[in-house]
């Protein structure tokens, strides 16, 4: 069964998320999409206002895949994330 997740994080570039998921053992397919063996992450960028005069790049990431091959994968992500940004 496939399973989607989607998740937001602040503060990581989209170069970025690439590197990231293709470290997690994916490759890039297309300007917004990285697929790994069992998964599939799509993301989407967006620039969001923090306070009155600051601004930070937040990514959205769809993971799809099988559940137990997800859960991992957007757990090691969102670690790498968090190191990066926030």
């Amino acid at each position: 069964m496939t399973t989607h997740v989607e998740r937001s994080f602040r503060g990581i570039s989209e170069r970025l998320t690439v590197r990231y998921l293709t470290k997690l053992g994916g490759e890039q397919v297309d300007d917004d999409t990285v697929e790994g063996d069992n998964w599939t992450a799509t993301f989407s960028s967006e620039t969001v206002s923090v306070g009155p005069s600051l601004t930070l790049t937040e990514i959205t990431i769809v993971f799809e895949g099988e559940s137990d091959h997800l859960e991992p994968l957007v757990d090691e992500f969102a670690q790498k994330a968090m190191r990066a940004g926030g």
